[in-house]
């Protein structure tokens, strides 16, 4: 313990030695002139006077960079509206074709109720031929007669004929009539 005590006595001792001299001592600068302080301040000025020239040599390098970005950008825009014309050539080439298509869409509708109108009028026509050649045979040969028709008639009294005449009746069973 007591060379604690004496080890703390003469570090203190020591320490007060040699901070006394420089504890309170002030370091005093060398004088600075007026033309020392104006050259240093030219340097400063002069300093930023090239900072304020290199951020507007760099301000003016973004702004062309900015420019070539811009000409790309309209660059762009010219392809963009090169291939809106294209589109639009396409859209009017559709619509040439679908106007093509409903064209003859619309014909053939056309055609298919002309040939049908012509087969309904020829098969009236036609119908109303017939049913007047057939009222006319119907007229001549008296078909509504409630004793028969005429031919038929013809042919029972031909048959009545037969029975006295024999030439009659051979003639008549060689046409199946007996």
């Amino acid at each position: 313990m007591k060379n604690r005590f004496i080890f703390t006595a003469l570090f203190f001792s020591l320490l007060i030695l040699f901070t006394e001299n420089y504890s309170y001592a002030v370091e005093t600068a060398p004088r600075i002139s007026d033309r020392e302080i104006i050259e240093s301040l030219a340097e400063l000025k002069a300093g930023q006077k090239a900072l304020k020239e290199l951020m507007e040599e760099r301000f003016e390098q973004m702004d062309k960079r900015f420019e070539q970005v811009d000409q790309r950008f309209e660059q762009v825009d010219k392809r963009f509206e090169e291939v809106n014309g294209r589109f639009d050539e396409v859209n009017g080439r559709f619509g040439q074709m679908y106007n093509l298509v409903l064209s003859l869409f619309g014909s053939l509708i056309v055609l298919i109720i002309a040939v049908l109108g012509y087969s309904i009028w020829d098969r009236r026509t036609v119908t109303q031929k017939v049913s007047g050649r057939v009222d006319k045979i119907e007229h001549e040969l008296d078909i509504k007669n409630i004793k028969g028709s005429r031919i038929e008639r013809l042919i029972d009294a031909l048959k009545d004929l037969s029975k006295e005449d024999r030439k009659l009746a051979e003639v008549l069973r060689s046409f199946n009539l007996l």
